[in-house]
This record gives structure tokens, C-alpha cells and sequence, in this order.
């Protein structure tokens, strides 16, 4: 039976002895691993992030009213130009014609009224004689009669004619102006950002008014953002907010919120609201339909000491209060205290209540309780696991992570 006993002790020494080595000899990865990371200083910003395009603020779209082939196109995509410059001309041959045939119309008119106006003097005259005859009785009633009825005939048709010719001049300068339409000038000074209509197209007004090209002012451009109807209710005019752009190596155009539109686009069933911003343009670096990648700033702190939000618990009696699956973690630390576990030199960790300043989904901003550089357990779960640790002995061991 000796034999038997032996093995028996021997069996027992040796998994006793297992599990010393592998509860204080193992290998890190063996043992439960405790992360850190280090109190930072710097800038910190809570924001709400869109995406959006840029347009100019300020832009014309150039048509025009009279129809006719495009007869010359004197500008090109790109091109500068100043209010009152010769942009484009439609064939004008129509519209001269019609000008000519008013004016000769006109001229004709104005024959006609000098004609009757001759043999309205003379009816006058003829009248005057009449009556000066009648009053010696040497002319008859019947004559007097005739004479001063061809008087108010003539002033009758002297009046008709000069209705006609009211209606001929207004007509004139109807035609006159569509004649000016045919000559296209630039209505503000810009660049042409875009040249739909090409020379030598035929343009029929008649329905709408076609397009022919676009002026712009790009010296200051608007974004245009779309926003989640959730973070609409962040969002106040005035507020700061910035952007970057593809390929702008992270520069940040600054502007301020100007206005959120009311009537929203639904896409996908997603409900977004375009907030607008103006931002200057004067290197010309951004250009129309540009994506921007936009940030409204919320809150924000300079210089500040901040810890990943993974290293707070509630503090008091909402310890055991857990952010739902997707909820947001800043609710839990709404009254401005919050607990960390700080790491002591030997490895153990120490409990410290702090205060919370502003936070984003990543960081929390430290008014009390840290300095900057000391180490802040990121995985703490709760206060039970917390209490072991704090005794020292045999307290994990951590990794740090700045």
C-alpha cells in the first residue's frame, strides 16, 4: 500500500504546485490583464458630425427670353467675367424685322396725322368764313352745317390716328426689347461655373426660359450639411462649425450654423435637414459640389486634462447603472461626478472620486481629482473587482497603454 500512498502524495504536490506556478509564475497573457492609459492635456471638442457639398452662396442662372439659334457664345466654363459684359447673341434677324415694320408702321402713322391736320386747318378756315357769312345772312344754315362737320370729322380722325400710333409705339418697344434680349450680358460679376447651351443650338423660349449658362461668385461658398433629424435639436444658429474636405491633407474651414432648413429630404426612410454655413473663398481652393466632411461644435474646452471615457463609473448610488447596448455613456456621468481607479507604483489601484467637465463619445474632460500623466484604469467593471485590488497584495498585474 506504501507505493499507492506515495503516488497519492506525489499527485496532490504536483497539482498544488501547477497551480502556484500558473497563479503567480505565468506568463501575462495567463493572467487577468488590467489596461491604462495616461491623463492627457489638450484640446478637446464634443461634436456633431454631417456630411455635406459646397455651392456658391451667391449665383445667376443665365437664360433667355426670345427664342432663335445661338448665334455667338463668347465665354467658356471658368471664365471671369464683370456685370454688364457681352456674355452671348441669338440671331436677331427676326426681331429686327419686326422693329423695322414698327417703325415704318410708325412713320406711315405720323404721315397720315400730318395730312389730316392740314385739312383740319383748312376745315377750320372754312368754318370761321361760313359763319362770318352767316351772321350777314349771305351763306345758307346748310353750309355752315357742312363746314363745321367737316371740322369734327377731321378732329375725330386726327384722334384715331394718333390712338394708332400709341398702339404702334408700344409695340415698337416690345420688339425693340426682345431685339435687346438677343444681346445676353452677365447680370454680376463672377465666374462661369457652368455652359449647358453650345453655340449654334437652336433655344425655344416659348415654354420656359433655357438656360444658357451659370454665373457665380466664388469668393464665398455655402455648405450645404445634411443633418439626422436626432441631432437637429443640438443645433442653434451661431453656433461654431467646421470642415474638411477630400484631399485637403485635414485643413479646417471655419464658419458659423446660418440657418437649418425647415422641410427636410427623406432618403432610405432616414429623415435629414440641410444646415447651412457661409465660409470665405479667396484662394479659390474650394469649388462647387465639393464633399465636405462637416463638424458642429457643441461644447469644447482648451488645454484641458481629459481620460477615456472607458476609465469612469458612476459615482454614489448609480454605481450599478450600465449604458445600454448603443446607448450613449455621457448619461451616466450627467451630474458631474464620476469614479476612476488610478494606478499606485507598486500595481495596485486606487479609488478617486473626480469631476467631470464636457464630454464627447471618447474622452471626458477632468476639472478635479487627476493630474496630468498619472495612469487610469480603461476596464475597470465595477466596485467589487476594484476592492480586491486596492489591498495590494496580490493585486493584478497591468499593462500600461498611453
Amino acid at each position: 500500500m506504501r507505493p499507492v500512498a506515495l503516488l497519492l502524495v506525489l499527485s496532490v504536490l504536483g497539482a498544488g504546485g501547477w497551480y502556484g506556478w500558473k497563479t503567480w509564475y505565468a506568463p501575462d497573457a495567463a493572467r487577468e490583464r488590467v489596461t491604462t492609459a495616461a491623463v492627457q492635456r489638450g484640446d478637446l471638442e464634443d461634436a456633431i458630425t454631417a456630411t455635406g457639398t459646397l455651392q456658391p452662396r451667391d449665383f445667376v442662372d443665365v437664360g433667355t427670353q426670345v427664342s432663335g439659334q445661338l448665334k455667338v457664345l463668347r465665354v467658356a466654363v471658368g471664365a471671369t467675367v464683370k456685370a454688364g459684359d457681352l456674355l452671348a447673341e441669338i440671331d436677331p434677324t427676326v426681331f429686327q424685322s419686326r422693329v423695322d415694320a414698327d417703325q415704318a408702321q410708325l412713320r406711315n402713322q405720323q404721315a397720315q396725322l400730318a395730312d389730316k391736320q392740314s385739312q383740319l386747318a383748312l376745315a377750320e378756315l372754312q368754318q370761321e368764313r361760313q359763319r362770318g357769312l352767316m351772321s350777314e345772312n349771305a351763306t345758307t344754315a346748310e353750309a355752315l352745317q357742312g363746314a363745321e362737320a367737316a371740322v369734327r370729322s377731321l378732329t375725330a380722325q386726327i384722334a384715331s390716328i394718333r390712338a394708332q400710333m400709341q398702339q404702334t409705339e408700344s409695340s415698337l418697344r416690345g420688339d425693340e426689347a426682345n431685339l435687346s434680349y438677343t444681346k445676353i450680358y452677365a447680370p454680376m460679376t463672377g465666374t462661369v461655373a457652368s455652359l449647358p447651351a453650345k453655340q449654334g443650338q437652336t433655344l425655344n423660349a416659348n415654354q420656359q426660359a433655357p438656360t444658357l449658362l451659370r454665373v457665380a461668385d466664388l469668393s464665398i461658398m455655402t455648405v450645404q450639411a445634411q443633418v439626422s433629424e436626432a441631432d437637429i435639436p443640438k443645433l442653434t444658429p451661431g453656433m461654431e462649425v467646421y470642415f474638411t474636405t477630400l484631399g485637403g491633407d485635414g485643413r479646417r474651414w471655419y464658419g458659423k450654423l446660418r440657418q437649418i432648413n425647415p422641410t427636410p429630404t427623406v432618403s432610405n426612410n432616414v429623415v435629414l435637414y440641410d444646415a447651412l454655413f457661409d465660409v470665405t473663398n479667396t484662394t479659390g481652393e474650394l469649388m462647387t459640389q465639393m464633399t465636405a466632411q462637416v463638424f458642429f461644435i457643441a461644447a469644447s474646452a482648451k488645454d484641458a486634462l481629459y481620460v477615456p471615457i472607458t476609465a469612469l463609473r458612476p459615482a454614489g448610488g448609480e454605481g450599478r447603472r450600465r449604458a445600454g447596448p448603443g446607448a450613449d455613456p455621457r448619461g451616466l456621468f450627467a451630474g458631474g461626478r464620476a469614479m476612476v481607479r488610478v494606478a499606485r507604483e507598486d500595481g495596485s489601484f486606487e479609488e478617486r472620486q473626480v469631476k467631470v467637465g464636457m464630454m464627447n463619445r471618447v474622452s471626458a474632460q477632468i476639472l478635479e481629482g487627476l493630474e496630468a500623466f498619472e495612469q487610469v484604469q480603461t476596464n475597470a467593471r465595477g466596485s467589487g473587482a476594484s476592492g480586491a485590488a486596492q489591498k495590494g497584495a496580490g493585486a493584478p498585474k497591468f499593462a500600461p497603454r498611453l
